[in-house]
């Protein structure tokens, strides 16, 4: 009898092996052992901060020049400060010796330590991109509580991380002020901000799923975290918590720590017991992120008894916008770490994020090459977060001008700030392209009608800081 060949297809599924990148390889942490290294307390102690911390870790094996095109990002592009843990620069360059050639095309040094010459000169932000660029401040019912679908709410617990991704949508509040963006600042007390969201939530039956965000949880003392959600499990309303957190990637140290698996077990005890459900969505845009210490985490949270761990991607040109890319990433979070491939988000309207947009169409492209090789179950979805209007499948758009890159789109519910609102069910809302991704016609058009576009970013983000600003006034409903 012979053999069959396999059929050849365009993607070559073959199973990975995780491996952890010899951090060694770094002249900084030549000497680092490994219980340094799966210390939480230990990585945090050496994130890297500023380009000095950068070199003392590199040390000559990238050249000035590198340094010089990251320092002035930070100065003049970038809505994200530097903070990077030794976890994820240890995913950079994993299989080579660092060098300034390997550093500069790699996709997680891409999002993670942008340079100005990564950054488009033509088009740097979008006329149409603001700060907040869904809106979700305008949508506070308490300060941090974003209610913008109908079950559902964002809880903003705190404004920091353990890692500052460039392309943060939350650029307007999380991490610290750059030289072009001055964040905002949560009013009130910690203990005031979670009274008031827990008000909300108990006199609002409406609402069962609540996201509980930042920043990121990880970087909330585990008991303020644990009685915040324990506090959600008595409300008989709430069926649904998701703990959204980049460091089960990031710093997966964290989540092995004795404390937080001991109180992750006693919540998911609760939460069984009482017919709901815990679950930590977490944020990998690339395969070299997932690592063996990224699946220890993974396993030890689902060995708590919560219900799943999905991940929440962002689709970034230059990064994950290739069907082999995805899929690499999706079977390594599948196989490797027992992660659910759950969405890939495109990258949202902020300023100075045009290098990092795709267009809808290829999105669309993308969504259709990555059908029918993954189980069903985990296959992600590519979606588009519309401003105003929420997330949305990338075939779901009402229309489309591929001319001039403006997607619309409709919805079938109403936000917390449309109650009054006789329109926001049979409008349309617009999404826009990418202008470098038009054709000439389309970007011609945009040339004549955008005026001075970096001006007209500046009104807007004014404008949506005022809304913020006032927003905090306002009375919990």
């Amino acid at each position: 009898m012979t053999q069959e060949r396999s059929l050849e297809q365009p993607y070559p599924y073959s199973r990975v092996e995780l491996v952890e990148p010899d951090w060694t390889r770094f002249p900084g942490w030549r000497d680092v052992t490994r219980s340094d290294w799966e210390s939480a307390q230990w990585q945090r102690a050496h994130c890297v901060k500023n380009t000095k911390q950068l070199r003392s870790v590199l040390g000559d094996l990238v050249s000035d020049a590198f340094y010089a095109d990251l320092e002035r990002d930070q100065a003049q592009r970038a809505t994200m400060s530097m903070l990077v843990p030794p976890q994820m620069v240890n995913t950079m360059m994993p299989r080579v010796t660092p060098s300034t050639d390997a550093l500069y095309p790699d996709p997680v040094r891409r999002y993670m330590l942008p340079v100005f010459s990564d950054r488009r000169t033509d088009w740097p932000s979008h006329p149409h991109a603001t700060r907040d660029s869904l809106h979700e401040h305008d949508m506070w019912v308490a300060e941090g509580l974003t209610h913008r679908y109908p079950t559902k709410v964002l809880a903003e617990m705190l404004p920091t991380c353990p890692q500052y991704c460039g392309h943060c949508t939350r650029m307007d509040l999380v991490g610290n002020s750059t030289p072009v963006i001055d964040k905002l600042k949560f009013a009130l007390k910690p203990v005031d901000r979670v009274e008031r969201m827990l008000e909300y939530l108990r006199t609002n039956p409406g609402v069962r799923d609540v996201v509980v965000s930042g920043g990121d949880v990880a970087n909330m003392p585990w008991p303020r975290l644990e009685a915040f959600v324990d506090a959600l499990l008595d409300i008989d309303n709430i069926r649904d918590i998701r703990l959204a957190t980049k460091a089960l990637m990031g710093l997966p140290q964290h989540w092995l720590q004795d404390d937080v698996r001991a109180g992750m077990e006693r919540l998911a005890g609760k939460a069984t017991q009482r017919g709901g459900s815990i679950a930590i969505h977490t944020h990998v845009n690339h395969a070299n992120s997932v690592t063996p210490l990224v699946a220890r985490a993974t396993r030890a949270m689902l060995d708590t008894g919560i219900r799943d761990v999905r991940n929440q991607g962002v689709l970034m040109g230059g990064i994950n916008d290739d069907a082999h890319a995805l899929l690499d990433l999706c079977f390594n979070l599948l196989d490797g770490a027992q992660i659910m491939p759950y969405y890939f988000y495109m990258c949202d309207m902020i300023p100075f994020s045009e290098h990092w947009r795709v267009s809808v169409g290829q999105a669309q492209a993308l969504q259709h090459a990555i059908m029918g090789y993954l189980p069903g179950f985990a296959t992600p979805r590519i979606v588009c977060d519309v401003p105003f209007v929420g997330k949305r499948w990338v075939h779901q758009l009402e229309s489309y001008d591929r001319d001039r890159g403006i997607s619309y789109w409709t919805k079938n519910y109403r936000t917390s700030i449309e109650r009054a609102d006789p329109d926001a069910l049979t409008r349309t809302y617009e999404y826009y392209d990418p202008i470098h991704t038009l054709p000439e016609s389309g970007q011609e058009w945009w040339r004549q009608h955008a005026g001075d576009h970096l001006a007209a970013a500046e009104v807007a983000a004014k404008a949506s800081r005022e809304a913020a600003e006032s927003q905090k006034s306002l009375p919990v409903p």
